[in-house]
């Protein structure tokens, strides 16, 4: 997938995957808060969030959070 930015690359998983896109962002298009969004090893919080942009080879890792004992 090629994308300009983050929140371009989450519109093409919404169209192509609805499903996973849904478990990724709630009803507003908010990233869900036990959700981390990395550029290449950069969190997107370090960043400029969605607006984040992508260069050719980059790679962005969705990655839910885990906890428990």
């Amino acid at each position: 997938m090629s994308a300009p930015n983050v929140r371009a690359a989450l519109e093409e998983l919404e169209r192509s995957h609805p499903e996973l896109y849904r478990s990724v962002c709630d009803e507003t298009g908010a990233v869900r808060r036990h959700i981390g969004l990395f550029v290449n090893k950069h969190h997107l919080r370090d960043r400029d969030g969605l607006d984040t942009a992508l260069a050719p080879g980059d790679v962005l890792t969705i990655l839910p959070a885990v906890s428990g004992g």
